[in-house]
C-alpha cells in the first residue's frame, strides 16, 4: 500500500475525509461554545 492509495481510501476519500473534517469542525465549535458558557458563568458568579 502506498500513500496515494491510503489518501484515496479505495475511492471513498470524499466520504472518509469529509467525515473527519465534519468531526473536527464539530469539536472546535463545541470547545468555543464551552468557553463562551464558562465565561458567562464566571462573570455571573463574580457579580
Amino acid at each position: 500500500m502506498n500513500w496515494s492509495e491510503f489518501f484515496s481510501m479505495g475511492e471513498r476519500a470524499f466520504y472518509v475525509w469529509g467525515s473527519f473534517g465534519a468531526f473536527g469542525l464539530a469539536i472546535i465549535v463545541e470547545i468555543l461554545l464551552l468557553r463562551m458558557r464558562l465565561k458567562k458563568v464566571t462573570e455571573k458568579v463574580k457579580i
